[in-house]
Protein backbone atom coordinates (compact mmCIF):
# COMPACT_ATOMS: atom_id res chain seq x y z
CA UNK A 1 0.00 0.00 0.00
CA UNK A 2 1.35 3.39 -0.98
CA UNK A 3 1.80 6.22 1.50
CA UNK A 4 1.35 9.76 0.25
CA UNK A 5 1.28 13.27 1.66
CA UNK A 6 0.09 16.67 0.44
CA UNK A 7 1.88 19.80 -0.71
CA UNK A 8 0.04 23.12 -0.58
CA UNK A 9 -0.06 24.90 -3.94
CA UNK A 10 -2.29 27.76 -2.87
CA UNK A 11 -5.10 28.61 -0.52
CA UNK A 12 -8.19 30.80 -0.66
CA UNK A 13 -10.42 32.08 2.15
CA UNK A 14 -13.10 29.76 3.48
CA UNK A 15 -16.08 30.70 5.63
CA UNK A 16 -14.86 29.80 9.15
CA UNK A 17 -18.46 29.20 10.20
CA UNK A 18 -18.96 26.53 7.52
CA UNK A 19 -19.13 23.06 9.09
CA UNK A 20 -17.97 21.42 5.86
CA UNK A 21 -19.51 18.03 5.10
CA UNK A 22 -18.93 17.72 1.35
CA UNK A 23 -17.12 19.37 -1.57
CA UNK A 24 -17.47 18.90 -5.32
CA UNK A 25 -16.37 20.88 -8.37
CA UNK A 26 -18.34 20.90 -11.61
CA UNK A 27 -17.85 23.28 -14.54
CA UNK A 28 -15.55 25.48 -12.45
CA UNK A 29 -17.97 25.93 -9.55
CA UNK A 30 -17.38 24.40 -6.15
CA UNK A 31 -20.43 23.01 -4.37
CA UNK A 32 -20.23 22.71 -0.61
CA UNK A 33 -22.53 21.01 1.87
CA UNK A 34 -22.42 22.22 5.47
CA UNK A 35 -23.86 20.66 8.61
CA UNK A 36 -25.02 21.30 12.19
CA UNK A 37 -28.63 21.41 13.31
CA UNK A 38 -30.28 24.66 12.24
CA UNK A 39 -27.17 25.78 10.32
CA UNK A 40 -26.94 23.31 7.43
CA UNK A 41 -26.74 24.58 3.87
CA UNK A 42 -25.88 23.89 0.25
CA UNK A 43 -23.58 26.47 -1.33
CA UNK A 44 -22.12 27.39 -4.70
CA UNK A 45 -18.60 28.75 -4.12
CA UNK A 46 -16.02 30.39 -6.35
CA UNK A 47 -12.87 28.33 -5.64
CA UNK A 48 -10.63 31.16 -6.82
CA UNK A 49 -11.86 33.57 -4.14
CA UNK A 50 -13.86 31.52 -1.64
CA UNK A 51 -16.89 33.74 -2.28
CA UNK A 52 -20.25 32.11 -1.63
CA UNK A 53 -22.17 32.90 -4.83
CA UNK A 54 -25.42 31.16 -3.90
CA UNK A 55 -26.78 29.41 -0.83
CA UNK A 56 -29.79 27.33 0.17
CA UNK A 57 -30.43 26.76 3.88
CA UNK A 58 -31.81 23.37 4.87
CA UNK A 59 -34.91 23.00 7.04
CA UNK A 60 -34.01 22.82 10.71
CA UNK A 61 -34.85 19.12 10.95
CA UNK A 62 -31.99 18.26 8.56
CA UNK A 63 -28.27 18.01 9.40
CA UNK A 64 -26.44 18.33 6.08
CA UNK A 65 -23.84 15.73 5.09
CA UNK A 66 -21.94 14.73 1.92
CA UNK A 67 -22.98 15.61 -1.61
CA UNK A 68 -22.41 14.51 -5.19
CA UNK A 69 -22.99 16.06 -8.59
CA UNK A 70 -24.82 13.69 -10.93
CA UNK A 71 -25.32 15.31 -14.32
CA UNK A 72 -27.45 18.42 -13.93
CA UNK A 73 -28.39 17.59 -10.35
CA UNK A 74 -26.84 17.74 -6.90
CA UNK A 75 -27.67 15.09 -4.33
CA UNK A 76 -27.10 16.01 -0.68
CA UNK A 77 -27.23 13.54 2.20
CA UNK A 78 -28.58 14.19 5.67
CA UNK A 79 -27.08 12.64 8.78
CA UNK A 80 -29.84 10.91 10.73
CA UNK A 81 -32.99 11.82 8.82
CA UNK A 82 -32.72 9.10 6.17
CA UNK A 83 -33.34 11.69 3.46
CA UNK A 84 -31.35 12.58 0.35
CA UNK A 85 -32.15 16.02 -1.06
CA UNK A 86 -31.97 16.55 -4.83
CA UNK A 87 -31.38 20.00 -6.36
CA UNK A 88 -31.05 21.56 -9.79
CA UNK A 89 -27.33 22.21 -10.18
CA UNK A 90 -27.75 25.49 -12.07
CA UNK A 91 -30.23 27.13 -9.69
CA UNK A 92 -29.90 25.10 -6.44
CA UNK A 93 -33.69 24.77 -6.57
CA UNK A 94 -34.93 21.74 -4.60
CA UNK A 95 -36.40 19.10 -6.90
CA UNK A 96 -37.29 15.99 -4.88
CA UNK A 97 -36.23 13.75 -2.00
CA UNK A 98 -35.19 10.11 -1.60
CA UNK A 99 -35.39 7.97 1.51
CA UNK A 100 -32.73 5.56 2.78
CA UNK A 101 -32.02 3.51 5.89
CA UNK A 102 -29.23 4.35 8.29
CA UNK A 103 -27.03 7.42 8.51
CA UNK A 104 -25.68 9.50 5.64
CA UNK A 105 -22.01 10.57 5.72
CA UNK A 106 -20.21 10.81 2.35
CA UNK A 107 -21.27 10.62 -1.29
CA UNK A 108 -19.67 10.70 -4.75
CA UNK A 109 -20.60 9.69 -8.30
CA UNK A 110 -18.73 7.18 -10.43
CA UNK A 111 -19.68 5.50 -13.67
CA UNK A 112 -23.38 6.27 -13.40
CA UNK A 113 -23.65 5.10 -9.78
CA UNK A 114 -23.45 6.82 -6.42
CA UNK A 115 -21.02 5.61 -3.76
CA UNK A 116 -22.03 6.36 -0.18
CA UNK A 117 -20.65 5.99 3.34
CA UNK A 118 -22.56 5.73 6.61
CA UNK A 119 -19.74 6.11 9.14
CA UNK A 120 -18.81 2.44 9.07
CA UNK A 121 -16.10 0.60 7.10
CA UNK A 122 -18.40 -0.03 4.13
CA UNK A 123 -19.00 1.59 0.75
CA UNK A 124 -22.54 1.37 -0.61
CA UNK A 125 -23.51 1.68 -4.28
CA UNK A 126 -26.80 3.40 -5.10
CA UNK A 127 -28.80 4.19 -8.20
CA UNK A 128 -28.66 8.00 -8.76
CA UNK A 129 -32.23 8.13 -10.08
CA UNK A 130 -34.00 6.06 -7.43
CA UNK A 131 -31.38 5.97 -4.66
CA UNK A 132 -32.02 2.24 -4.37
CA UNK A 133 -29.18 0.22 -2.84
CA UNK A 134 -27.27 -1.72 -5.50
CA UNK A 135 -24.59 -3.34 -3.36
CA UNK A 136 -22.00 -2.90 -0.61
CA UNK A 137 -18.32 -3.69 -0.11
CA UNK A 138 -16.26 -3.75 3.10
CA UNK A 139 -13.04 -1.73 3.08
CA UNK A 140 -9.89 -3.71 3.90
CA UNK A 141 -6.20 -2.83 4.17
CA UNK A 142 -3.97 -5.78 5.06
CA UNK A 143 -0.92 -4.57 6.98
CA UNK A 144 -2.35 -1.09 7.62
CA UNK A 145 -2.69 -0.22 11.29
CA UNK A 146 -4.72 2.95 10.79
CA UNK A 147 -8.45 3.43 11.22
CA UNK A 148 -10.77 1.96 8.58
CA UNK A 149 -14.18 2.76 10.03
CA UNK A 150 -15.76 6.22 10.21
CA UNK A 151 -15.31 6.67 6.45
CA UNK A 152 -16.67 10.14 5.83
CA UNK A 153 -16.66 12.61 2.93
CA UNK A 154 -15.85 11.09 -0.47
CA UNK A 155 -14.46 12.02 -3.87
CA UNK A 156 -14.48 9.69 -6.88
CA UNK A 157 -11.32 10.17 -8.95
CA UNK A 158 -10.06 8.13 -11.91
CA UNK A 159 -11.82 4.95 -10.88
CA UNK A 160 -10.88 5.23 -7.21
CA UNK A 161 -12.65 6.55 -4.11
CA UNK A 162 -10.89 9.00 -1.80
CA UNK A 163 -12.40 8.90 1.68
CA UNK A 164 -11.80 11.23 4.60
CA UNK A 165 -11.48 9.24 7.81
CA UNK A 166 -13.32 11.05 10.59
CA UNK A 167 -11.27 12.27 13.54
CA UNK A 168 -7.97 11.62 11.74
CA UNK A 169 -5.63 13.57 9.44
CA UNK A 170 -5.80 10.80 6.84
CA UNK A 171 -7.66 10.07 3.63
CA UNK A 172 -7.77 6.58 2.12
CA UNK A 173 -7.69 5.76 -1.58
CA UNK A 174 -9.98 2.77 -2.09
CA UNK A 175 -10.72 0.47 -5.03
CA UNK A 176 -14.53 0.61 -5.20
CA UNK A 177 -15.01 -2.94 -6.51
CA UNK A 178 -12.82 -4.77 -4.00
CA UNK A 179 -12.83 -2.34 -1.08
CA UNK A 180 -9.06 -2.65 -0.86
CA UNK A 181 -7.12 0.43 0.28
CA UNK A 182 -4.36 1.18 -2.25
CA UNK A 183 -2.94 4.31 -0.58
CA UNK A 184 -3.16 6.43 2.57
CA UNK A 185 -2.79 10.21 2.30
CA UNK A 186 -1.39 12.10 5.30
CA UNK A 187 -3.00 15.56 5.25
CA UNK A 188 -1.37 16.63 8.49
CA UNK A 189 0.33 19.65 6.85
CA UNK A 190 -3.12 21.11 6.11
CA UNK A 191 -4.31 20.59 9.66
CA UNK A 192 -1.22 22.36 10.97
CA UNK A 193 -1.63 25.31 8.61
CA UNK A 194 -5.35 25.66 9.30
CA UNK A 195 -4.69 25.61 13.04
CA UNK A 196 -2.14 28.40 12.71
CA UNK A 197 -4.41 30.42 10.41
CA UNK A 198 -7.42 30.17 12.74
CA UNK A 199 -6.03 32.91 15.00
CA UNK A 200 -7.04 31.13 18.16
CA UNK A 201 -10.49 30.06 17.00
CA UNK A 202 -11.33 26.38 17.43
CA UNK A 203 -11.25 24.40 14.20
CA UNK A 204 -12.79 20.97 13.73
CA UNK A 205 -11.60 17.97 11.75
CA UNK A 206 -10.31 17.61 8.22
CA UNK A 207 -13.31 17.01 5.93
CA UNK A 208 -13.86 17.90 2.29
CA UNK A 209 -12.04 16.86 -0.85
CA UNK A 210 -12.78 17.78 -4.47
CA UNK A 211 -10.84 17.13 -7.64
CA UNK A 212 -9.95 20.06 -9.92
CA UNK A 213 -9.91 18.26 -13.26
CA UNK A 214 -8.42 21.22 -15.16
CA UNK A 215 -5.24 21.18 -13.09
CA UNK A 216 -5.33 17.53 -11.92
CA UNK A 217 -5.06 18.73 -8.32
CA UNK A 218 -7.27 18.43 -5.26
CA UNK A 219 -9.03 21.01 -3.12
CA UNK A 220 -9.29 20.18 0.59
CA UNK A 221 -10.61 21.84 3.72
CA UNK A 222 -12.16 21.01 7.07
CA UNK A 223 -15.03 21.84 9.37
CA UNK A 224 -14.82 25.46 10.55
CA UNK A 225 -11.52 25.97 8.71
CA UNK A 226 -10.59 29.49 7.54
CA UNK A 227 -8.93 28.25 4.34
CA UNK A 228 -9.54 26.11 1.27
CA UNK A 229 -6.35 24.45 0.01
CA UNK A 230 -5.39 23.39 -3.49
CA UNK A 231 -2.85 20.61 -3.13
CA UNK A 232 -0.82 18.10 -5.05
CA UNK A 233 -0.26 14.57 -3.84
CA UNK A 234 3.34 13.47 -3.23
CA UNK A 235 4.72 10.04 -2.51
CA UNK A 236 6.33 9.73 0.90
CA UNK A 237 10.01 8.82 0.38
Amino acid sequence: MARWTVEIIEWTPHDPDAFTQGLEIAAGTMYESTGLWGQSSLRAVDPATGEVMARVDLPEEFFGEGLAVAGDEIIQLTWQSGTALVYDRATLEPLREHSYEGEGWGLCEMGGELIMTDGSDRLARRDPNTFELVGTVTVTAPGYDGQLNHLNELECVEGMVIANVWQTDYLLVIHPDTGRVVAAIDAGPLVDDASQASAGSQIDVLNGVAVDEKSATLWMTGKLWPRLYRVRILEVP
